[in-house]
């Protein structure tokens, strides 16, 4: 067999395999699609006992949030849209419906309308909100007569009748350095940092016209005397923040604790104390705020509102009618879950909910986004300064913290023509990008053939997660372009020494990871022309084969991150094209 022709084969061989397991679409227009986001498969059971009949997308990749947002601007947006953060709000205004003319909205507060508007549109609606404040012992505050402060001059001394009492004020988790990071910033917005001027600050910044000297000083006061008072104690053990929540309010040993944390009870395990939550205090007690951050937003694909798609329209607005109702909204929210809140205003909390006075600053625009968005690249980073500050670690404090936001700013702005470290030349099917994969970890690993699983249809559970399932588009290629095409599951492959018949006899079996005769295709990568009789090694993806075959075929695990692999391979390419970059 030709070397042409062999490579051939194994294409018709992938080509009929993903023909065979792909369902074909419903030929009923009503039928939307949309995508399969985790955490809303109590709400597609939902609709779909309403009548509403719904083809998911099989995305199970390592970077949803990015992925949804390239595919919008490939246009291939779902009928149904799903994201958790608003990356681009001029391509979601050119590529999603408005649903501002719609009665579903009708039920929304103004705060929450105004928070999300576009232009005067509103194009994608949060679907529920997390609330995140200062968590605190209730019960052990009223057995000793103390109220929840409303100023810091309260707070302060409140937290030395707390040390008298022989306990730590507060406690704050900084094992991972967003937890610092946030309380930064939340006590900044406690002041200037959400005014107008506070906001144009925030821009200018980000694009490398202001600096944190010379605006961030008394931010960084504050948050002296918030340390000063010992409401920023850290942990020694540097736990996470389950634990220290469990472990210092629950025993007894701190009254406040400062988390970016959704907890998921009200009353603590040992003693049977109540939780309470309670604003960032600010100096005065005219701007007690909380955070908020949407668990996700929803909207509709433009092309629902083109002629021939009315009907499909008219079942789009049922899907969000029923999820913006009562009973569509307790599919997401449980007693489980005290910290989510509904985002309508006929959802009335109890006064002794955990969130109750949460509930009450968003509707009257006392809460306040959570910081992420735009500052990825240096979050962790300032993260540690502000950790090493609260520890009393490298000489850091608050003019530290000040010169090292401008210096890691700056520092990162000098690095973004480094941003991008490959170009995609075209768009790629879902096979070209399992071939691209393959060629990557083949190339790390010195392996002769990579045998890539690709999902090609949705399958409950976490199957999909272990296949390749996102495409690469035409364009620049980022670290999130390239997390985006890789499988979520990551940190070890497989390999194996198998014949050239193995190989082949395994790639048409496919990679059966449910156990239920619906096996998702392999595509077959190879170096050179394995003969049925030569011994090669073989990789697989983490995950990518079943227990069986691990012992059928001897698969041995070993250590190493996929999209390490991925991305150093890309860079080397320069640009990438179906078809091309052949396996050296």
């Amino acid at each position: 067999m030709t070397k042409d022709l062999f490579r051939c084969l194994l294409a018709l061989v992938a080509v009929a395999a993903l023909a065979s397991c792909t369902p074909e679409s419903p030929a009923d227009s009503s039928v939307l699609t949309c995508t399969a986001w985790s955490g809303y498969e109590s709400f597609w059971n939902l609709a779909e006992d309403a009548g509403i009949e719904l083809e998911r997308d099989t995305y199970a990749g390592a970077n949803r949030t990015d992925y949804s947002w390239i595919q919008m601007q490939a246009g291939e947006t779902s009928d149904i849209f799903i994201t958790s953060q608003i990356l681009d709000e001029n391509l979601a205004k050119e590529n999603l419906v408005d649903l501002s003319g719609y009665d579903l909205i009708n039920d929304f507060p103004t705060a929450i309308l105004n928070q999300v508007s576009i232009d005067g549109g509103v194009y994608l609606l949060p679907v529920n909100y997390s609330m995140y404040g200062i968590l605190y012992n209730k019960t052990l505050m009223e057995e000793h007569g103390w109220e929840t402060p409303e100023n810091f001059e309260q707070l302060e001394k409140l937290c030395g009748e707390i040390r008298a009492a022989g306990l730590i004020p507060g406690v704050i988790g900084t094992q991972l350095t967003g937890g610092p990071f946030s309380t930064v910033f939340n006590l900044a917005k406690t002041s200037w940092f959400t005014t107008p001027e506070g906001m144009e600050w925030e821009k200018r910044f980000l694009a490398g016209n202001a600096t944190a000297a010379g605006t961030w000083e008394g931010t960084m006061d504050y948050v002296q005397r918030y340390i000063d008072i010992g409401m920023l104690t850290t942990d020694p053990e540097d736990r996470n923040d389950p634990h220290i929540v469990l472990d210092y309010l629950g025993n007894r040993e701190a009254v406040f604790c400062t988390v970016v944390l959704n907890v998921n009870i009200t009353q603590l395990p040992e003693t049977g104390d109540k939780l309470g939550m309670m604003p960032f205090i600010s100096e005065d007690g005219s701007k007690n705020i909380y955070m908020y951050s949407p668990t996700s937003y929803i909207g509709l694909s433009k092309r629902l509102t083109q002629p021939g798609n009315e009907k499909k329209l008219e079942q789009a607005i049922r899907m969000l009618s029923l999820l913006y109702s009562p009973e569509g909204q307790s599919t997401f929210i449980t007693d489980q879950t005290p910290c989510l809140l509904s985002v309508l205003a006929s959802t009335r909390l109890s006064e002794d909910a955990l969130i109750y006075d949460a509930q009450q600053a968003l509707w009257e625009g006392r809460a306040f986004p959570m910081t992420y968005a735009r500052w990825e690249s240096v979050l962790s980073d300032m993260g540690q300064a502000y950790k090493e500050w609260f520890r009393g670690e490298n000489g850091m404090d608050g003019p530290a913290c000040i010169a090292r936001m401008d210096e890691l700013q700056n520092s990162y702005l000098e690095r973004s023509d480094h941003l991008y470290f490959c170009e995609s030349t075209a768009d790629f099917t879902l096979e070209e990008t399992a071939q691209l994969l393959g060629k990557a970890l083949g190339s790390a690993v010195g392996a002769d053939a990579v045998l890539v699983p690709v999902g090609t249809f949705y399958q409950e559970g976490t199957h999909l997660r272990a296949c390749v399932t996102g495409k690469l588009y035409k364009g620049k290629i980022s670290t999130g372009v390239s997390n985006s095409i890789a499988p979520a599951m990551d940190g070890t492959y497989g390999v194996a020494s198998m014949t050239g018949a193995q190989i082949k006899e395994l790639a048409q079996a496919g990679f059966d990871a449910a156990g239920d005769g619906k096996p998702f295709p392999y595509v077959l990568v190879t170096r050179g022309e394995p003969k049925d009789e030569a011994v090669c090694r073989v990789a697989f993806l983490m995950g990518g084969y079943t227990e069986e075959a691990a012992q059928t075929y001897g698969i041995q695990e070993e250590k190493g991150s996929l999209r390490a692999f991925l991305r150093d391979w890309l860079e080397e390419q320069k640009t990438v094209s179906p078809g091309g970059n052949p396996w050296k």
